[in-house]
């Protein structure tokens, strides 16, 4: 009984992490793409108490004369409330599901609630620092550092560049059992603006949409290998970035990220350690912003990353967000290091 009670919790944190992450960041997204900063979407989420339901409907009449932004800001305020009180909905989940209710931190929770930055991460630094492929001594004193850094060439000998692709990831997980099941209940799987469910329905597009033809609709997705025999089978054709330093911690997932035109939206990682990826395909552009609170000091700034490169980047401290060169599949292998 315990076994399946914990089985049943695990299926519902999974769905509900899914729904509501991919719900609140599609608003995220409508409220930056209209116009709203993430200082607005910051300031509302303080001000805001979602205590109860009457201070939110008093919220919702004042604001909704102020037009589609202010409209924008209630959907996510009213989105929050909503997950702040999951929990005293516990009892009405039970008699829908018969399972208990368990709720994940989730980004605009994460966002409202993170410490302030510290500006010294971002003062001064007006664009990314290049590095040819160095050794790990020569890059000993970058190691830690905040400032984005790209080492060129440095993934050049991987065997992963030449042979990772779609085709590639297709074909480990419609042979290694158990690999789809695995990244639905314990790994992630990022959909970003696409209509896929999972990583099954990715694998299963047609060939126009595949190849981005004219007329389809553009797609880039991503999802973390948390499963040791997939990540077993994709370690074998890279490494950990030969120039980190040799006490490094380093994560036991891997995440892979593909597809056309834009990924990401302008975000944060709410990760434990620096991030290092590797561009195998394609050229991807980022575009980083300093945390509201620094933008006096702090300027924003944009960088290209070509096939090979391996691009270092604090993404809990860089809003960022990245856009594929028109008509070029991108695919990149990234981890954490600290």
């Amino acid at each position: 009984m315990a076994a399946e009670a914990e089985s049943a919790d695990k299926v519902l944190r999974r769905y509900k992490r899914e729904f509501l992450f991919n719900e609140l960041l599609l608003v995220s997204g409508n409220a930056l793409n209209s116009g709203l900063s993430l200082r607005d979407v910051k300031n509302v989420c303080r001000e805001s108490s979602c205590e109860n339901a009457k201070a939110f409907d008093h919220h919702l009449s004042n604001r909704w004369r102020l037009g589609f932004k202010s409209l924008m800001i209630i959907v996510i305020i009213f989105l929050m409330c909503f997950v702040i009180r999951l929990p005293i909905l516990d009892g009405m989940m039970k008699n829908a599901l018969g399972i208990k209710c368990v709720v994940p931190n989730n980004y605009f929770v994460w966002e409202a609630t993170r410490p302030i930055a510290d500006c010294n991460m971002c003062k001064g630094v007006n664009g990314v620092l290049i590095l040819p492929n160095i050794t790990r001594e020569e890059f000993h004193k970058y190691a830690y550092s905040s400032r984005p850094i790209i080492v060129k060439g440095a993934a050049s000998h991987w065997p992963a560049k030449q042979l990772f692709s779609y085709n590639y990831f297709k074909d480990i997980f419609e042979n290694i059992d158990g690999s789809y099941e695995n990244i639905e209940e314990d790994c992630q799987f990022l959909t970003f603006k696409t209509d896929f469910l999972s990583l099954r329905d990715v694998f299963s597009m047609s060939r126009r949409r595949l190849l981005n033809w004219k007329g389809e609709r553009p797609w880039y997705i991503g999802w973390s290998n948390c499963y040791p025999p997939v990540l077993n089978e994709m370690r074998k054709h890279y490494s950990r970035p030969h120039f980190l330093p040799a006490d490094a911690e380093h994560a036991h997932v891997d995440y892979v990220f593909m597809g056309y035109q834009q990924g990401a939206v302008m975000h944060l990682d709410y990760i434990s350690r620096l991030m290092w990826q590797a561009q195998l395909r394609g050229h991807k552009t980022w575009r980083l912003n300093p945390p509201p609170e620094c933008e006096a000091v702090c300027s924003g700034y944009s960088f290209r990353v070509h096939p090979g490169d391996i691009l270092l980047l604090d993404t809990r401290q860089w809003y960022h967000d990245t856009h594929i060169d028109e008509g070029e599949f991108s695919l990149t292998v990234s981890s954490e290091y600290g």
